[in-house]
């Protein structure tokens, strides 16, 4: 046994200086290589992430810039509106446009009969401008979607007459159902 112990003694010799000596570096391989990917991928997804927050970014900037023109151009478009609806500012626009105040209005009672006598519009004499509407006249802005304004209609001045005049009082029409059976 003694001789046979030394020829494996030596055969082991042999083989272990064939194999290196330490860990063995093909088993770490694998494993680099995993490391390596994983740290390579994790970056390039990081900066994918990354480049899709900075364009979102600056969506997010572009759409809050075009909500403060907006909203200027809202505030300004309700302003005039305010200023063409006032009553001072309707009253001119009418006159431009031809028109008078209305006169005494006659009613319809539910029975059919007229109440009160009708009277005719009249022009009142123009009020004298202010020395802002003379420097600054309010021009009608054309819309583009609006068909210009139709021109006032005018009643034609009655005949001059030489004897009283009595107006006719308009006929009592009884009023008939929209609906049946009522």
């Amino acid at each position: 046994m003694n001789s046979a112990a030394k020829q494996l003694k030596g055969r082991a010799a042999r083989l272990a200086r064939l194999m290196p000596s330490g860990p063995s570096t093909a088993a770490r391989t694998p494993f680099v290589l995993l490391v390596v990917v994983l740290l390579g991928g994790g970056l390039i997804s990081l900066l994918l992430l990354n480049s899709a927050l900075n364009q979102g970014s600056f969506k997010l900037s572009e759409l809050k810039r075009k909500t403060t023109e907006l909203t200027d151009e809202q505030q300004a478009l309700q302003r005039d509106v305010d200023n063409r609806s006032a009553p001072g500012a309707l009253e001119r626009r009418a006159r431009e446009l031809g028109m008078v105040p209305g006169g005494s209005p006659a009613f319809l009672d539910p029975d059919g009969t007229v109440r009160g006598v009708p009277g005719e519009a009249t022009a009142l004499p123009s009020p004298a401008p202010s020395p802002m509407e003379i420097r600054k006249p309010v021009l009608p802005s054309p819309s583009p979607t609006a068909s210009p304004a139709p021109a006032p209609a005018t009643a034609p001045a009655p005949a001059p007459s030489t004897g009283p005049t009595t107006e006719p009082s308009p006929p009592s029409v009884k009023p008939t159902p929209t609906t049946p059976g009522r």
